[in-house]
């Protein structure tokens, strides 16, 4: 096995906390991995991890190796990444979310495909985080709080969760002034989004939760911002995926006072694996254009009475 090699399946186990999470990560077997850190050992001359029943901790000599592993890992990238004599090629497999993966990331991709005439990508989109390992994803666009430790990231941008209704609903309904005031309001909600029947505000203190009794629950967005534009009700979705109709004024934007913390826009690559170029390529492509988009900008927020971009 590559010495190299035996240094990363190294610095996974310690990332991951595991031999099994560093086979996972790598796509290595059990028995590879410990192979490998077996070889490491007896190759130094010292036990690099002790052993506990819960956990792996590493010794005096693998905290050491590890430090020296891990700029090891970043020079040999940094070399790669700057061999342009390297071509760009291969099957690549991204995620992304559902709705923001067909509007904005879809062309990205296609943009990429002319740059690079020997790359293949096949796009996974669901609005549930998929396993990048499990799934043998190369990158992902996540959006939100990320509890998977797993993962590099690379901020692009942020969003904002909205409260918004149709000028006709308001003009039949009135127009809440606080977050309280939802209680007495009809709402569209969504399935499976993490909201529940509860919708959290932020704004003085701690912030306000408040119970909905929605009476039109549906899972996709599309759906929800048909309904609200119908004037169905009040609605929560992203403010990217509000953004065109906040401009054509088919939505009003509600309560910005007491909007939540917005959520992050990232891309992110499984931690303590050498980038392809293929990846190296794609993340540098991905985060150019993904940066320059109005929708999750937070320096162009949208303006709470035209929705168009500030």
């Amino acid at each position: 096995m590559d010495r190299l090699d035996e240094l990363a399946i190294f610095v996974a186990i310690l990332d991951t906390g595991s031999l099994a999470g560093a086979g996972r990560q790598l796509r290595r077997s059990r028995p590879a991995v410990t192979r490998a850190l077996a070889a490491l050992e007896a190759r130094v001359g010292a036990r690099l991890i002790a052993r506990s029943t819960r956990q792996i901790t590493p010794t005096d000599a693998g905290r050491e190796l590890a430090a020296s592993a891990r700029r090891m890992l970043a020079e040999y990238d940094a070399v790669l990444s700057g061999a342009s004599a390297i071509p760009v090629r291969g099957l690549l497999r991204l995620t992304a979310p559902l709705a923001f993966g067909r509007r904005h990331v879809a062309p990205i991709v296609a943009e990429f495909l002319d740059l690079h005439p020997e790359v293949q990508i096949e796009l996974v989109l669901a609005d549930r985080n998929l396993d990048m390992i499990e799934e043998d994803l190369h990158a992902a666009v996540r959006i939100g709080p990320l509890p998977d430790s797993r993962l590099v990231v690379r901020k692009v941008g942020e969003v904002q969760r909205l409260l918004v209704a149709a000028p006709s609903y308001l003009e039949r309904r009135g127009v809440p002034k606080r977050p309280t005031d939802i209680a007495a309001h009809d709402t569209v909600a969504a399935v499976g989004a993490g909201q529940g029947m509860v919708w959290r505000f932020g704004g003085p203190g701690r912030g306000a939760r408040v119970a909905i009794a929605p009476r039109f629950i549906v899972n996709e967005i599309e759906a929800i911002l048909e309904a609200a534009r119908s004037g169905r009700g009040l609605a929560r979705p992203l403010s990217y995926q509000a953004a065109a109709d906040l401009e054509a004024g088919t939505l009003v934007r509600l309560l910005r006072e007491f909007e939540p913390p917005p959520l992050p826009v990232q891309l992110v690559v499984p931690s303590g694996q050498h980038l392809a170029p293929k990846v190296r390529a794609f993340l540098d492509h991905a985060a150019e254009r993904l940066q320059q988009l109005v929708v999750i900008r937070p320096e162009r927020p949208l303006d709470s009475s035209t929705g168009a971009a500030a």
